[in-house]
């Protein structure tokens, strides 16, 4: 089959992707192991909370790819997809296809409502959130109970992902890991090309959102803890 390299992904939302798995492995690991990697797993997840709102923010004023305008479709065009996923034909978009764009949607949202739980969060022992003198302990209780079970939810989320990324790698020979590794798909020359013109934002913008996002994230936590 032939074959053609076109750009799908920036490297700010590449390295987001890659940076959200590490991060929610590390902190899984810290938690597991407890004592003072609990000290990590904060900062973990303090980490994990400001680049899923780059994310967010990244999706407003980013590469048209990573712009959820721009890949958000309506439930109604996502359920459509999956007459798409019967053939085994290649089946590349210019970005996130109807499904995986809402699978984007919910990850964001379960790992926000996993780190900001976990601000909250106690296991009654040893290890606190640094904003757990804000609410009261019932409050604290309900928190972390959410803060557990949220995490089940992003582990169902990632095996759903792992599995549809499977599913298009062997059944539609479909690569979309490399191309959110390189940023570049193998487009199949028989399928219609992206749409021309698509604009990516530099590199150092991507930096720069996330530096300050990380910074008014980490100075308001402080904030509020003081």
């Amino acid at each position: 089959m032939q074959t053609i390299p076109v750009r799908l992904w920036d490297l700010p939302t590449r390295l987001f992707h890659w940076a959200l798995v590490i991060g929610i492995g590390f902190s899984w690991f810290c938690a597991e192991i407890g004592g003072n990697w609990m000290v990590w797993h904060e900062r973990s997840g303090i980490f994990l909370l400001a680049l899923v709102v780059f994310r967010v923010v990244w999706g407003v004023i980013g590469s048209d790819t990573a712009r959820f305008a721009q890949f958000l479709k309506s439930p109604r065009h996502a359920l459509t997809h999956f007459s798409e996923l019967r053939t085994k034909a290649t089946a590349f978009h210019a970005g996130h296809n109807p499904l995986g764009a809402w699978m984007v949607v919910a990850l964001v949202l379960a790992v926000l409502m996993q780190a900001s739980t976990g601000l909250f969060a106690t296991d009654d022992i040893m290890t606190e959130g640094p904003l757990i003198g804000l609410v009261t302990a019932d409050t604290a209780e309900v928190l972390t109970s959410i803060h557990h079970l949220t995490f089940n939810g992003i582990l169902l989320l990632a095996a759903a992902h792992i599995a549809a990324v499977l599913f298009y790698r062997f059944y539609k020979r479909t690569n979309l890991i490399k191309a959110m590794v390189i940023g570049k798909a193998d487009w199949p020359a028989e399928q219609s090309p992206p749409p021309v013109g698509l604009r990516f934002k530099p590199v150092w913008l991507g930096v720069l959102v996330f530096v300050a996002v990380y910074a008014a994230v980490f100075s308001g936590i402080t904030w509020l803890a003081a």
